[in-house]
């Protein structure tokens, strides 16, 4: 029988479920509180009943975790010395929504190599959110 479909697919990887990818990177009982601090701060923000100003900076995609982990290190810092008056939020965006052609973002093409590693992006974008939450920043996706 002369194949009909799928025509252009070479191969097909299933993706993590991602309850399988919150069991390999679990979410810690700190970490939950710490999120759920910050939406409370944010919508405090956003309701007026907080007089800081929120203010969400951060690249337009990732494409480098370490230095996107840097990053937020200095902005945790300066967020803490300017918490009366600010409430940073770091943007972290792992895709490249209207891009046509060329690379696609961190979690479709981790390497930027056109390997396309998908699983492996999603393990890199969770870990590198655990890791910006623990240095005590919010984040916004």
């Amino acid at each position: 029988m002369v194949q009909t479909n799928n025509l252009k697919v070479s191969a097909v990887t299933p993706l993590i479920a991602p309850a399988d990818l919150k069991q390999v990177l679990p979410l810690s009982e700190k970490a939950a509180g710490f999120v759920a601090a910050s939406r409370e701060q944010i919508q405090d923000v956003l309701w007026n009943r907080d007089p800081r100003m929120m203010v969400v900076v951060g690249p337009c995609s990732i494409h480098d975790p370490k230095a996107a982990l840097e990053y937020a290190e200095r902005l945790a810092t300066l967020n803490e010395e300017l918490k009366d008056q600010l409430l940073l939020v770091m943007r972290v965006y792992f895709e490249k929504p209207r891009t046509t052609i060329g690379w696609k973002g961190l979690i479709n093409d981790p390497k930027l190599d056109g390997s396309f590693q998908v699983n492996t992006g999603l393990r890199l974008a969770r870990r590198l959110m655990l890791d910006i939450n623990a240095a005590g920043l919010p984040i916004g996706t």
